[in-house]
Order: C-alpha cells, then structure tokens, then sequence
C-alpha cells in the first residue's frame, strides 16, 4: 500500500494580513497531481485541517475541490482533527464521507477504532487519533488519570496497541501533538513556543508510538524524521520567514507484505519564496544583488542608525511583496560615560539641550543645519511669549 502523509493544511491563514488561500489551491492541486502520477493508494491528513474552528466559505470549497480531486485521482482520504480545527465541524457528516471513501476521525472515543483498508497483502489499520486537549477529553475516561497531553496521548496510544495485539496485521497511527526530538518552527505554532517560554510544554515520548509499522505526526510545520518509522510532514506552505529556506513536501510511504518497505520525500512547489534582506534602506533600493528577489515575499531587516522616512512605501516601489520591516540599527560607539539628565544638568544652552536630546534618541545623529535654525526659532519664539 502506498501512502501520502501530510498535515496542517491551515486553511485559511492569512501571511501578514495577505490570504493565502490561491497559493495553497496551487500547492494541493500539485499534491493532487502526485497522487495520480505515483499511484498512491491513501491520503494521511494529520490535522490542521483549517485554520480556525470557523473557516470561511472559500475554506470549504478548497477543501471540497481537494478532496475530490485527490478521489478522481484513484486514492482515499484518512484525516483527522488538530487543535486549530473544530472536530463537530469538521467531522460534521463524517459516516457519509466515510462511504464515499474520505475517512474524518474528530471523535475521541473512536481512537482505538481503525479504519480498515486492503491491497493485496491484506488489511491494513489506519488508527486515527484526533487532537487530543485533556480538560474536554478526561471525562470519557474517567478510571484514567489525564491531566496533560503526554498522559492523554499515552492512553490513546495504549488503546491503539490492544487493538493491535488482538488484530494482528500492519498499522497506521496518525497523531497532531509535540513529540520528543522535534523542533518547534520559528514563529509558529504558537500555541507550543508559547508553553516553551512559560517552561510548561506538554512532550509526548516518542516510546509512546512503538508499535505501528508507520506513524504519520502533524502540528509541527516543518519536516522531521524522529526515526524512519515516526515522522512529521510539515505545512504546505511557509507560513513563516523563519521557514523560508526549508522544503515543502509530503512523505511517500509503502508498506509491504511485513511491514513498512521505504519512505521518500514528495516535493511540493513554492508559489512565492520567501527571503530575510539586510542592510540599509538606500542599500536595498540600489544594491543590484538583491534584483532577484523582486517578486519574492521579502522580510527587510533595516540597519538605518536614523528611522528612514516612509521605509514601507519605498521598499514596495522595489519590493512590491514587501510583507514586513523589522528595524536593526547598528549601534555606533557613543558618549556612555554621562547620563542625558548629567548632560543637561550644568549650564547648557537651550538649542544645545535639544541637539543633545536629538543625538540620544537618534543613535548620534544630532540635528541638521537646516534643524538647527528650526530649533532656534522656536526657542526665540518661546521666549518672546514668556517675555510678554
């Protein structure tokens, strides 16, 4: 049998306030095309279906079209739930989609419940286990202890493993969690950087999953082997410059009479790059080095001493996907020996104060000729008034 895992679609989410819903048809249209021309038998889709528990209409009309497409296409669909879905949403009509060869697992009490399909070695079980959150799962299992989401996955995966033993045969387990010896992407899944910061992140061993012949993970965007038979796919899409110059792709597993024969990475195309620029203003407008990048989403990193003026309109005339600015000013070596308060404190003149104020705050740039008279005119103005 032959299997495509993917995972976190994130239908829906928008890249620095632009949609991204064109791209990613362009990528699962090309994921589609791979179905067909590689002959896979089954679709793996491990959670993160959308992006939000309430998508929009366009999300559903993607997700139909894909669907469809990959079922034209000869292969049937197991997805599951991850923790951006809402699981009665999406599981909504899920017996007929199930019919219809599109198998949607959102109901926690089906974990330990395969889904069983044949080739022609035989049965294999596709156990589908969906985002598991411990304070709305535990009451359905009441006799167990499950207050984090490596107990809630322990025991899911302990329920997978009786039906195993007493099935016998190859097995498929999907699973949308943070597995132990996997990397969260930079500036995604906010949800696991934020328990990293607070020291509070919940890990699933990765002894939890021994058993199945292949374990297809999602919630991590970007693609990781914790062992040749427990992987994660990744997004689709970059969703993050931090992800820029990493593959986007799916995993191609077969199984064979015994068990899990090979696994090859499926690159899928990138609609837009995405690049980090650096330097200064007037060097990203001129410097002929960066020419190539002008039709890539670009993230420009300003090492300006001073603010330059309107930088996100200048940068478009260039860079039209010009997406975000992060100001890095190089520092230069400055007066750290006295205070502004200890500078302002002797006998100082007014305009002197104010040019002072002005090399603080502008990294040494204090005002210009053309300021200096501005200054001076205004204080001759103030004291005029205080005169009257």
């Amino acid at each position: 049998m032959r299997i495509l895992h993917t995972s976190d679609w994130h239908i829906g989410r928008s890249f620095h306030g632009h949609s991204t819903l064109d791209a990613l048809r362009e990528v699962l249209e090309a994921l589609t095309r791979e179905v067909s021309e590689r002959g896979v038998d089954v679709v793996v889709l491990a959670g993160d279906v959308f992006d939000s528990a309430t998508p929009a209409a366009a999300c559903y009309s993607l997700l139909t079209d894909t669907l469809l497409g990959i079922r034209d296409a000869g292969a049937r669909v197991v997805l599951t739930s991850g923790n951006h879905d809402s699981a009665a949403r999406l599981g909504f009509q899920a017996p007929f989609l199930g019919r219809a060869g599109v198998h949607v697992v959102t109901d926690p009490l089906a974990t330990g419940t395969p889904i069983t399909l044949d080739d022609a070695h035989g049965p294999v079980h596709i156990y589908g286990i969906p985002y598991l959150e411990p304070a709305l799962v535990r009451h359905l299992w009441p006799r167990e202890t499950l207050r984090t989401q490596e107990q809630v996955m322990g025991h899911a995966m302990s329920l997978v493993e009786a039906d195993r033993a007493a099935r016998g045969g190859r097995s498929v387990a999907i699973a949308h969690c943070f597995a132990a010896g996997v990397e969260p992407t930079p500036q995604l899944e906010r949800e696991v950087r934020q328990d990293l910061r607070q020291g509070s992140l919940d890990v699933v061993p990765l002894a939890h999953f021994d058993g199945p012949d292949y374990v297809a993970l999602g919630h991590i965007h970007g693609r990781a082997a914790l062992s040749e038979r427990v992987r994660y796919a990744g997004a689709p899409l970059h969703y993050s410059f931090g992800e820029g110059g990493k593959p986007r792709g799916a995993w191609l597993v077969d199984l064979g009479a015994d068990g899990l024969d090979a696994v090859s990475w499926v690159e899928l195309p990138v609609p837009r790059r995405l690049v980090t620029l650096r330097g200064t203003l007037d060097e990203l407008l001129g410097d002929a080095s960066f020419a190539a990048h002008t039709s890539d989403w670009v993230c420009a990193v300003l090492t300006d001493a001073v603010p330059p003026h309107e930088p996100m309109r200048r940068l478009r005339s260039r860079f039209p996907q010009c997406a975000t600015i992060q100001p890095d000013p190089q520092r230069r070596e400055t007066d750290t020996a006295r205070t502004y308060r200890e500078r302002v404190a002797r006998e100082t003149p007014d305009p002197q104060i104010v040019d002072d104020f002005l090399a603080l705050v502008r990294d040494g740039d204090g005002a210009s000729e053309g300021e200096r008279q501005l200054i001076a005119d205004v204080i001759a103005e103030a004291r005029a008034e205080a005169a009257r």
